[in-house]
This record gives C-alpha cells, sequence and structure tokens, in this order.
C-alpha cells in the first residue's frame, strides 16, 4: 500500500547519460508509469558531452525532463552532482538516481518512496531484474580483506553462497530485505536531509566505487540503506569485462577505496588479494588481464583528493559568502 504523505513529497528523478540514446529512450518512458501516484515529480537528464544526441532525444521526449549539458565527461558522480546542484538549498526534494539503462515498473517509485517514512532510512533500494527478469544479485558487503580473499580463492560464486564474499548471495535478504551495506548504484533513493548532511558525491571516483564511498558516508552520519524487495525494476545492463578499460578502473577504485579507509598495511593486502583474484582467471579474457595490470600499478594513498563533505548547503553559503 502506498502511503498519501509520501506521494504528496517533491522527488526529483535524476539520470546521467553519457552515449545513452540506445536506451534513453525506453527509460523515459517507463517514468509516466513508474512515477505514477507522485504528485510532485521532475526529471532531470544530466548529460556528459553525449556525442548520439542524448540530450536531444531527452530534450524532445513528451515527459519534458529537464535536461543539464554539463560539457564535460566528468564521469558519473559528477553528472549527479551536476544534476542536484540545480535543486534549490534546503528544498525538501528526495533523489530518484537511476540508470538510463533501468525500466521502472508501475507504481515503483511511490512504493519506494514510502520506505523513508522511517526517518533511519537514508537509502532505499528496489531489488534488480534483469532482462530475462532473474533477480540480480545488486548487494554487497562492505570490501573488507575477507571478502577479497574468499572471492580469489573461493569464486564469488561460492564465496558469496558461503556468506564470505562482496557480493550478497543470501536468498532470504533478496525476499525479506532489511538493511545492506551497499548496493550498485543503478538504482538509488536518497532522503533530502541525507544526501544535504552526506554531501556530494565524490568526483574523484569516476566511475565504479563512488556508490561503496556514497553509502559508507550515509551509514557515518547514521543513517541506514533499505534493500525492498517489493519493490522492482529492470536493468538492461552490460558486461564489463567486456570493455577492458572499465575492467581495469574497476579494480584501481576498490584499491583507492580501500585505502581511504583503511591502512596503508591492509591496503597491500588486499591488493595482493585482488592480484590473485585477477591472475588466477588471467586466461579468460581481456578484461581479467586489464584489471590484473590495474591492480599492479594503481598508487593509492590516504592523502589522495577527497570531496568536502559537510554537505550541499555548506559549499553554496560558503561560495555565496554568507
Amino acid at each position: 500500500m502506498v502511503d498519501k504523505a509520501a506521494t504528496n513529497k517533491r522527488l526529483a528523478v535524476i539520470t546521467v547519460t553519457y552515449n545513452s540514446a540506445d536506451v534513453l529512450p525506453e527509460f523515459l518512458d517507463s517514468l509516466a508509469e513508474g512515477l505514477s501516484g507522485i504528485e510532485n515529480a521532475e526529471v532531470i537528464v544530466a548529460d556528459n558531452a553525449s556525442t548520439d544526441a542524448s540530450a536531444d532525444l531527452a530534450h524532445a521526449h513528451p515527459i519534458r525532463p529537464r535536461v543539464i549539458r554539463t560539457g564535460r565527461n566528468g564521469g558519473y558522480s559528477a553528472g549527479i552532482n551536476a544534476a542536484i546542484e540545480t535543486i534549490p538549498v534546503g528544498a525538501d526534494t528526495d533523489i530518484l538516481i537511476l540508470n538510463p539503462d533501468i525500466r521502472l515498473l508501475p507504481g515503483s517509485a511511490a512504493r519506494l518512496l514510502d520506505e523513508l517514512n522511517d526517518p533511519s532510512v537514508g537509502v532505499a533500494v528496489p531489488k534488480i531484474l534483469n532482462e530475462d527478469r532473474s533477480v540480480a544479485r545488486s548487494i554487497r558487503r562492505e570490501p573488507s580483506l575477507v571478502t577479497i580473499w574468499s572471492d580469489a580463492l573461493l569464486g564469488s560464486g561460492i564465496a558469496s553462497f558461503l556468506g564470505l564474499g562482496e557480493e550478497v548471495g543470501t536468498p532470504v535478504l533478496y525476499s525479506n530485505g532489511g538493511a545492506i551495506d551497499w548496493a550498485t548504484g543503478a538504482a538509488l533513493l536518497v532522503r533530502a536531509d541525507a544526501r544535504n548532511v552526506v554531501g556530494p558525491w565524490d568526483e574523484s571516483f569516476f566511475l565504479y566505487s563512488e556508490e561503496t564511498d556514497y553509502l559508507r558516508r550515509i551509514r557515518d552520519h547514521g543513517f541506514s540503506t533499505r534493500f525492498v524487495p517489493d519493490v522492482q525494476c529492470i536493468h538492461i545492463g552490460g558486461a564489463y569485462h567486456q570493455n577492458t578499460h572499465l575492467s581495469a578502473l574497476m579494480a584501481s577504485n576498490q584499491i583507492r577505496y580501500f585505502r581511504r579507509y583503511q591502512g596503508p598495511v591492509s591496503t597491500e593486502v588486499y591488493r595482493l588479494g585482488l592480484l590473485v583474484k585477477c591472475g588466477l582467471r588471467y586466461a579468460l579474457g581481456p578484461g581479467h588481464r586489464a584489471a590484473f595490470k590495474a591492480a599492479l600499478t594503481t598508487i593509492a594513498t590516504s592523502s589522495e583528493h577527497r570531496v568536502d563533505h559537510r554537505g550541499f548547503a555548506n559549499i553554496a553559503d560558503e561560495s555565496s559568502g554568507s
């Protein structure tokens, strides 16, 4: 049952596009029914300098989203931040962040908003379905030495089944829902006061690990991330191991993220686990080989750039001189 109060809240739906013309129209088509029951919703498309007319397609779509042309491909976090910065400071606006290859099912956004009636919930995450309607394993554990070495030596499938790997495979959680560490960033609903306190997404993570970092900061500020299995959406997705650049970027950011919150010795043990994981699969494809090389060469220090985590309101106040 959808809570009437939830449907009256302000909601901004944000998607970041980069050469997304193949998937964007169906995404926008799905929003009419996906947002049904919500009286005050705005759709924002942040386009990261696409060369395939993604921004023009969005601008011409019947739902009339607000299109922001960022002028550069600054990454996923930069696109999200560019969209959020156009929301008035202090506005009580929850944000629903969706990949452009997501398809919302009818009424799903309003039902997800219901979860924010619990003030302890900072982020609500729907169940992700693959194109064949099978359940995608989108829930993750906080990266640790246990998760990386379990994935390396046992394989992600077995480690997930045993409750040791980073990917969560526990069937009861996907059926019943509950609090989680983090989930893949294809679909996330963030409550207004949580995003105002946590601040911007970290643009030093161009792609991958940005949601790991953001949802950790959600937890660090006393909010929970809740998985909501009766709210579902479809993710077209793609296999990142087919793209060597993305495979390398994922491995590099995993190490950089781990070093951000852990010491140098633990980070090197984590790196070694990632090298073992990729090395054992080196012959399986170019993606694994690219990840191995990236894990070998990534330099990560505790002093690397971090965004100001104090919140958008504080940053806006300082820039205006108040």
